[in-house]
C-alpha cells in the first residue's frame, strides 16, 4: 500500500510540469466567442478574394501583376487600419521581370483545333506568327539528339513525353478522414509534405536530359518548343532557367497531356501535323523580391517589442489568378488581423503580417526577412530581433479548412496548442502532429530554431488547381477560409497575450561530420 502511494506521487510529479503548462493557458473564451462571431457573421473573405484574384490577376514573381498585387495589399492593409505598412525589399531576383502579352496555339492540319496552352515563364517570344510542321523529338538519351542535327531550324518542336494520363477513381477533392487524422497524429520518421512521394533520382536524370535537349534546340535555332505539362485539358505553369541579361530562351508552351498526346500519336502514325503559334513576352528589370508588411502594435511596456508573425506568399504562377496558391493564405491572414482590429483588441505583443514574395522560386521573401531581421546569413549570428520573436503561423495548403497543426518536432508546444484548439474541436480542428511538413515559408523560421508552424488542411483539388490555369476564384472554399481566419485570429490573439513566448525547440549539440554520412 505504501509503495503504491509512492508510485502515484512519483507519477504526479513526473507529469506536473505538463499539467501546469496546460493549466496556465488561460484561454479567454469570451474573446474566442467574439472572434467566432465577427469572423463567421461579418466576414470579408469573399471581398478580399475577389480583389486579390479577379481584380489583381496573376502575380508571377517580378511581373507587373506581382507589383500590382503588392500595391493592392498595401492599400488594403492601410484601409483596415494596420500600422507601419510598407512594401519592403527582401532579396535580389536573378531572373528579372517577365510578362506574357499574347499566346495562341492551334493545329491547322490535318484539321483545325485551338489548344488551351500556357507559356513557360521567362522564355522568349516567337517572331510573329509561326506556321509550319511539327517535329516530334523522339529522344531518350543524349546521343539520340544527333539524328536531329540540321532538321529543327525554324520548326515547331514537340518534346518527348514525360508523363501519360491515367484514369483515377479517386475524388478530386476530399476531407481528411478520422483515420487519416489519427495516423497523422502519430509520430513517424517519414518526411511529410507535398514532395515526399517524388522519385528524386528519376527526376534528376530527366532534368539533366532536358537541359541537354534545350541546349541543342537553342543551338539549332528551333522556333517553338511544346511540352506536355498538365492534364484534364489544363496546362500547368512553371518557369524556364533564365538569368536576367542573358540571351532570351526559345519560346516554350505547356500543353496538357491530352493535346500533346494527340499530336504525338498522329506523328507516330506518320500523319503530318501543322500548327500556328504566336507568343509575345516582355522582359524587363526587376531587381528585387518584395514583401508586404503591416502591424497591430503591441502595448505592453515589457512585451510590445516582441512579434507574433503571420504570413502567406502573395506571388503566384501566371496561368490562373493564384487563388488557392496562395491568395487563400493571404486573405485568411489579412482577415484574421481584420477580425482582431474590428474587435478593438489591444495586444500585449506586436502582431505583424507579412505577405511574402518569391516563394515559388525558393522561399525568397521569408528567407530574406530572416536574413534581414533575425539571423545573419554569413556568420549565422543572431540579430537583435531574434530574441524578440514570439511565433510564426503560415498558411499555404490551398483553401481547405484547418484540421490541426504541424508542430515541427517541437514537443514543448503540444500542451499549449492542445488548449488553443479545444474551442475549435466542433469545427474539425483538433489534430496535432509532431511531424514536419515541407515546401513553404514556415521552414525559413524553423530552420533557424524559431517556432514556425503550418496548419494541417484538407486537400482540395490539389492536382487540378495548383500551378495550373485553373487556379482561379472558383477553387476557393469560402466557408473553409472563414473558419481558417477565425482559428488563425485565435492563435494570434493567444500568442500575443500569453505571459511567455512560445517555447523554442531546445538547441542540440551539432553532430560531427562523420555522423552525417550515409551508412
Amino acid at each position: 500500500m505504501k509503495l503504491k502511494k509512492i508510485s502515484i506521487a512519483f507519477l504526479f510529479l513526473l507529469f506536473l510540469p505538463f499539467w501546469v503548462m496546460s493549466q496556465n493557458e488561460n484561454i479567454d473564451l469570451s474573446m474566442i466567442y467574439k472572434i467566432k462571431q465577427e469572423g463567421l457573421k461579418n466576414s470579408s473573405i469573399e471581398d478580399l478574394a475577389f480583389w486579390l484574384t479577379d481584380f489583381v490577376g496573376p502575380r508571377l514573381t517580378g511581373s507587373t501583376g506581382n507589383n500590382r498585387g503588392n500595391e493592392w495589399a498595401k492599400k488594403k492593409m492601410e484601409e483596415l487600419g494596420f500600422q507601419n505598412v510598407r512594401i519592403e525589399a527582401a532579396r535580389d531576383f536573378s531572373r528579372g521581370g517577365w510578362d506574357n502579352l499574347k499566346t495562341y496555339a492551334a493545329i491547322t492540319s490535318p484539321y483545325y483545333t485551338n489548344f488551351a496552352c500556357n507559356p513557360v515563364a521567362w522564355t522568349g517570344s516567337t517572331n510573329g506568327s509561326v506556321k509550319g510542321e511539327v517535329v516530334l523529338l523522339d529522344v531518350k538519351t543524349e546521343t539520340d539528339l544527333e539524328k536531329y542535327k540540321g532538321k529543327v531550324s525554324g520548326k515547331i518542336v514537340l518534346m518527348p513525353s514525360t508523363s501519360t494520363y491515367e484514369i483515377s477513381y479517386e475524388p478530386l477533392a476530399s476531407r481528411l478522414t478520422d483515420a487519416q487524422l489519427k495516423d497523422l497524429s502519430m509520430a513517424s520518421s517519414s518526411p511529410q509534405g507535398r514532395r515526399q512521394n517524388f522519385d528524386f533520382a528519376a527526376m534528376s536524370a530527366q532534368r539533366a536530359l532536358r537541359t541537354k535537349i534545350l541546349e541543342f534546340l537553342n543551338n539549332e535555332g528551333a522556333a517553338v518548343i511544346l511540352n506536355n505539362s498538365g492534364t484534364y485539358n489544363i496546362p500547368r505553369s512553371n518557369g524556364g532557367n533564365y538569368t536576367a541579361g542573358t540571351k532570351e530562351p526559345i519560346a516554350e508552351l505547356n500543353l496538357p497531356n491530352e493535346d500533346h498526346g494527340r499530336m504525338e500519336r498522329l506523328l507516330r502514325h506518320n500523319v503530318p501535323v501543322e500548327m500556328e503559334v504566336e507568343i509575345q513576352n516582355k522582359f524587363f528589370d526587376s531587381p528585387s523580391v518584395y514583401n508586404v508588411i503591416g502591424e497591430i502594435p503591441g502595448t505592453d511596456k515589457l512585451l510590445k517589442n516582441e512579434v507574433v508573425l503571420v504570413g502567406a506568399h502573395i506571388d503566384s504562377w501566371h496561368g490562373g489568378t493564384g487563388a488557392a496558391d496562395n491568395a487563400s493564405g493571404c486573405i485568411v491572414m489579412m482577415e484574421a488581423l481584420r477580425i482582431l482590429k474590428n474587435l478593438d483588441v489591444v495586444p500585449r505583443r506586436t502582431i505583424r503580417i507579412a505577405l511574402w514574395g518569391g516563394e515559388e522560386q525558393g522561399l525568397n521573401g521569408s528567407r530574406g526577412y530572416v536574413e534581414k531581421y533575425l539571423v545573419d546569413p554569413t556568420n549565422k549570428e543572431h540579430k537583435p530581433d531574434f530574441d524578440k520573436f514570439a511565433a510564426y503561423f503560415n498558411m499555404d495548403n490551398g483553401s481547405g479548412k484547418y484540421r490541426g497543426i504541424y508542430i515541427q518536432e517541437n514537443e514543448l508546444v503540444r500542451p499549449v496548442f492542445e488548449e488553443w484548439l479545444k474551442p475549435f474541436a466542433d469545427m474539425g480542428a483538433s489534430t496535432i502532429t509532431i511531424r514536419n511538413t515541407s515546401g513553404t515559408d514556415h521552414l525559413s523560421f524553423d530552420a533557424v530554431g524559431l517556432p514556425g508552424f503550418q496548419f494541417i488542411q484538407d486537400e482540395i483539388e490539389y492536382g487540378r488547381g495548383y500551378h495550373t490555369t485553373m487556379d482561379t476564384y472558383e477553387r476557393l472554399s469560402m466557408a473553409d477560409l472563414k473558419q481558417n481566419a477565425v482559428i488563425t485570429a485565435s492563435f494570434v490573439y493567444n500568442a500575443a497575450m500569453r505571459n511567455a513566448k512560445l517555447p523554442q525547440k531546445p538547441a542540440m549539440k551539432p553532430r560531427p561530420e562523420t555522423d552525417r554520412r550515409m551508412p
